[in-house]
């Protein structure tokens, strides 16, 4: 009897620690330490200040990137640093940033979040760019900080034409 209750006792102890390294659950503001992060990120893209947007990214060879230009894919943070610059380099002035349908999801070291962001400027050459991308997020906790370590980047396509759709309305 007292073997079955010590046995029941570790049963317990051992369920309840297993709860609470596996399944606790996400704080209940890693959603809006998220938001927080995409609003900096959107901040920082207004600013068109490079070492900002960059702060939101992992900044190892673990970010992997799929954005709407080439190549393929961007492998880690120097990668993607580049393209970045090559981006904001391409715009002459302000840009014009917004941020809409962000939606989160969190779960203690990991998230994810998807959104409808649009640019707007106007490009060395004088022409106006106007660009709505969809957006798809996966964060890492580390050191109590989420970051990006992969995002990608989608326009619709027109599969009769073989056109994107870079105004993308609903």
């Amino acid at each position: 009897m007292k073997q079955r209750k010590t046995d029941a006792t570790l049963g317990v102890i051992l369920a309840a620690l297993s709860m609470m390294a596996f399944g606790a659950p996400a704080r209940a503001d890693d959603r809006a330490d998220i938001r927080a992060l995409e609003e900096r990120f959107v901040a920082a893209l207004k600013a068109k200040d490079l070492a900002a947007i960059m702060k939101v990214y992992a900044p190892d060879q673990t970010l992997v990137v799929f954005d709407v230009i080439p190549p393929r894919q961007y492998v880690g943070a120097a990668a993607y640093r580049k393209d970045w610059q090559t981006f904001l380099d391409s715009f002459e002035g302000p840009i014009t940033v917004e941020l809409t349908d962000l939606d989160v999801a969190a779960d203690r070291n990991l998230a994810y979040s998807h959104s409808i962001q649009r640019v707007a400027g106007t490009d060395k050459q004088g022409k106006k760019l106007d660009l709505t991308v969809r957006v798809t997020d996966v964060y890492k906790k580390a050191r109590g900080r989420w970051l990006i370590i992969h995002e990608h980047v989608s326009v619709p396509v027109d599969l009769d034409t073989g056109k994107p759709d870079l105004s993308s309305k609903p």
